[in-house]
């Protein structure tokens, strides 16, 4: 696409350039290789790893981050998985999100995969959230849209009694109208009586200051290999679920995660810098049983959303004997509160005793945490959450006791930190 040569010009130039505020001009374009990659060697981190250390409990785990936090210079870790980019602040699946992770030092950073109306692959945590996460609804294309926006019907004292409603999918536009799309924040307002209202609701602990009409630039999926090549990153595209029926004018569920992959070969990429991921165990078999070299390294993600609704032992086996190596649970799944500390849970010990390799999600997700009812993420061992410097408790848990090999992280700046600290790859 013509906009990409551009695109990444900027993206890398402001890389460099930013790079080089934090270090002298006769090392600013020093680099590594990790894994047939070349990343480089310097990153920037911000105040937030810093603000969660100091915000800790005095423990031997809070000095030796205060002690790491004094060396001053960091660098990519696989171990730091760029959830949709660094979408706390960034408009999610966007090349600005995605140099912000990289510059965070995210070593991996993620691409969800879904189609258009021409069977084209672009970038988008759903295939129906168009509405919530671009400007489709105050543009030409919302007339296109499988739901057009429907005003909140409120009460004589503004209180909402119908929520607005709206929903745009991918599928309902072509890959070329796809790409005169803007991304903005997940979000929307449900009191909204315009269009232009339904696009604000961002949570108060994010910001809209990354999301204006200059920024928020869509990509494909071809696309965003070529980005994350240039930046030096690995790459865990995850397909996503359709919202229309399968098989979609002939193109099936096993064509769709063909051309995933395809995507990937035909750009060059060595498959052990990718890592596929699917909530669809299909999908994931799929892979494995004809993509080996691609499928030994894919990602089974879980979608439970309690304790009950996690596999057990022999369950957990099962995914092992069928060739799937990598068991990715939401970050309650594999934790647990004892007397106010943070534990493995019977979920992660089962599924090491498995022999499966582990990824969670998503860190830096939930907002503030000292306030308490911390949501589905923190169920488990909410009660042991007393400070925000806590999450470094619970991300040192996940390393070091369930012995996970990365996370996901909305800022990715605070995994990165925590994987140079302890010496993580």
């Amino acid at each position: 696409m013509s906009f990409l040569p551009r695109v990444l010009g900027l993206a890398l130039l402001g890389l460099a350039a930013s790079s080089a505020l934090a270090q002298s001009s006769s090392d600013a374009h020093h680099s590594r290789r990790l894994g047939g990659v070349e990343r480089p060697t310097h990153v920037q981190l911000g105040p937030r790893p810093f603000f969660l250390v100091d915000d800790m409990v005095d423990s031997p785990l809070k000095r030796e981050l205060q002690q790491c936090a004094r060396r001053g210079e960091f660098t990519s870790r696989d171990f730091s998985i760029g959830h949709r980019g660094a979408a706390m602040q960034f408009p999610e699946h966007t090349v600005e999100s995605y140099t912000a992770a990289a510059r965070m030092g995210a070593g991996v950073v993620e691409c969800d995969v879904t189609f258009t109306k021409d069977k084209e692959l672009v970038c988008r945590h759903a295939q129906n959230d168009l509405h919530t996460t671009t400007n489709i609804l105050v543009t030409p294309l919302a007339a296109k849209c499988t739901q057009p926006f429907v005003p909140a019907v409120l009460d004589a004292d503004g209180k909402v009694v119908t929520p607005a409603k709206a929903e745009c999918r991918a599928s309902d536009i072509t890959l070329a109208e796809f790409k005169t799309l803007r991304g903005k924040m997940d979000a929307f307002n449900p009191a909204a009586r315009t269009p232009e209202q339904y696009l604000g609701g961002t949570a108060n602990w994010r910001t809209d200051l990354y999301a204006g009409p200059t920024s928020g630039t869509l990509v494909t999926h071809a696309e965003s290999i070529e980005l994350f090549k240039k930046l030096g990153v690995k790459m865990t595209p995850e397909l996503k679920s359709a919202s229309v029926t399968m098989p979609f004018e002939g193109f099936t569920q096993q064509a769709y995660a063909q051309k995933m992959i395809d995507e990937y070969k035909k750009a060059r990429v060595n498959p052990r810098n990718v890592f596929a991921q699917s909530f669809n165990i299909d999908d994931i078999l799929y892979w494995v049983n004809n993509e080996a070299a691609f499928g030994k390294q894919a990602v089974y993600l879980d979608d439970a959303n309690t304790v009950a609704d996690l596999p057990d032992y022999n369950t957990l086996v099962g995914y092992k004997t069928k060739g799937i190596n990598i068991w990715a649970p939401p970050i309650f799944a594999l934790l647990a509160a004892d007397n106010g500390k943070i534990v493995p849970s019977q979920a992660a010990k089962d599924a090491k005793a498995a022999g499966l390799g582990l990824i969670t999600w998503s860190f830096e997700r939930s907002g503030i945490l000292a306030d308490g009812n911390n949501g589905s993420y923190y169920q488990t061992f909410d009660s042991a959450v007393k400070t925000e410097g806590d999450m470094l408790n619970a991300l040192h848990v996940l390393a070091k006791e369930v012995g996970v090999m990365g996370v996901f992280s909305d800022w990715p700046a605070t995994t990165t930190f925590y994987a140079n600290c302890m010496g993580l790859r």
